[in-house]
């Protein structure tokens, strides 16, 4: 995944990372999502794995995630669709969950089953570095990234140590709490990815309450990439079962890639 993010330096670009769940509202409306973000700009995508209890997401991912699951979506459902969307694309995909269902699942395979189908990386919310090294090692084995997230509150310890074991990008989450859409970011975020920067080289992607064109510019003035998503599943959610869905979060996404990466 850092090749992308290679890729786009050379261009001098900036990576816009997308999220959405898989099975909000449906698996094929979710294959033709992933479609549209491709087109419309999106550098890589983050594909929620649906829970019954995602405590780290706000209330727009968490019924996202709660429509998907009354629809019997699974991690092995997922699997398939991003297996589907390989045959046509060749856009990364970050596989963006819980441990819970990944655990149930098996690590070992998990991580074979997921690469076969051609998924690039992992985060999982609530698995903290200091206990990850038996995903880690099976993902590995197996040539996929496993990503980890920093926050304003992650002192230089964290920073280290999640810097040693970090691949793909670096999550860095620029509010304390929940996921959501926010009106203002934090004055120190600059500050704050300049500091994860003493402790590597690996692509640092800021998220977490980015909802408008003008925030996605002011964040990629300082980072490697731009992670949006209640944002986009606030028009799904509103545009659900409308013609005009993948329009309207085709014209968003546009316009968050234009405002990041002008001309």
């Amino acid at each position: 995944m850092e090749t992308a993010f290679e890729r786009l330096k050379e261009k001098g670009e900036k990576a816009l990372i997308t999220f959405i769940t898989a099975g909000d509202p449906d698996l094929g409306t979710t294959k033709e999502l992933i479609f549209t973000l491709e087109k419309s700009g999106a550098d890589i995508i983050e594909l929620g794995i649906p829970f019954s209890d995602p405590a780290a997401d706000g209330p727009t991912i968490q019924l996202s995630s709660e429509r998907a699951v009354k629809k019997g979506v699974h991690l092995s459902d997922v699997i398939g669709l991003v297996r589907e969307v390989r045959e046509t694309s060749e856009v990364p995909i970050v596989l963006f969950g819980y441990y819970n269902p990944i655990f149930s699942f098996g690590l070992k395979k998990f991580a074979k089953s997921a690469r076969a189908a051609g998924a690039d990386g992992v985060l999982i919310v609530d698995l903290p570095p200091e206990e990850a090294d038996d995903l880690k090692t099976e993902l590995d084995r197996v040539g996929m990234d496993l990503i980890f997230l920093l926050t304003p509150t992650s002192d230089e310890g964290r920073m280290r140590l999640v810097s040693g074991k970090a691949s793909g990008f670096i999550y860095f989450v620029s509010v304390t709490g929940v996921t959501g859409a926010r009106t203002e970011l934090s004055a120190r975020l600059p500050s704050f990815v300049k500091k994860v920067r003493r402790f590597t080289d690996v692509p640092v992607g800021v998220g977490f309450g980015i909802s408008t064109p003008e925030q996605a510019k002011e964040v990629s003035a300082y980072s490697d990439g731009v992670i949006v998503g209640s944002a986009i599943i606030n028009i799904i959610a509103k545009n659900a079962g409308s013609r005009d869905l993948l329009k309207k979060v085709g014209s968003f996404v546009s316009a968050l890639k234009g405002a990041i990466n002008p001309g």
